[in-house]
């Protein structure tokens, strides 16, 4: 039963609904800063036009042209010194697996955190949501509700107020059975 009893534990965890809820928050923070990026490209973009218009085709075809006569004779020199050592392949190889997998583990610790992180800021952000829900439904129930305290009666009118009597109930009598037929 231990698998059964694994599946009932994930179930009843709430840390992933709560990492969801926690990145829902994430996002609805970063949304906010939107607007306010998008006002910044709207100034800026009339001067960065006119600069791309007033650029020199002929200038901007040179540098190009430049940069990748330079990283052709870097390609050149890089595969003319190449040489076939397959014992230093085989070491680069095992080092570049090596590192591969440190970084797949520095990657899954860094997922792992985040997770928690997230987990944490969408607890705190249910508990808002919760609270502000409870607040509402608070406001609600006072305007529909009347005020749940009696009026305040004068003393002796409490002693005036005779208690209800009770109603005796009435009691069935037993159902009666048919006599028992002698045997012939």
């Amino acid at each position: 039963m231990a698998i059964t009893d694994d599946i009932v534990k994930t179930l009843k965890d709430p840390t992933p609904l709560y990492a969801v809820a926690g990145t829902a928050d994430l996002a609805a923070e970063k949304l906010q800063r939107v607007p306010a990026l998008i006002e910044k490209i709207r100034a800026e973009a009339p001067e960065r036009f006119e600069k791309i218009r007033n650029t020199d085709t002929k200038v901007f075809q040179d540098r190009v042209t430049a940069q990748a006569k330079e990283a052709q004779t870097k390609v050149t020199e890089a595969f003319g010194s190449v040489e076939l050592d397959l014992k230093k392949i085989g070491e680069s190889v095992q080092d570049f697996a090596l590192q591969g997998v440190g970084r797949a583990a520095e990657a899954a610790v860094k997922v792992q955190e985040t997770y928690g992180t997230l987990a944490e800021r969408g607890k705190g952000a249910v508990a808002t949501w919760r609270g502000e829900v409870a607040d509402e439904i608070e406001e609600i129930a006072v305007a529909v509700e009347p005020d749940p305290r009696p009026a305040a009666q004068p003393v002796a009118a409490e002693a005036s107020v005779p208690a209800p009597a009770k109603k005796p109930v009435a009691k069935k009598a037993p159902a009666k059975k048919p006599a028992a037929k002698p045997a012939e």
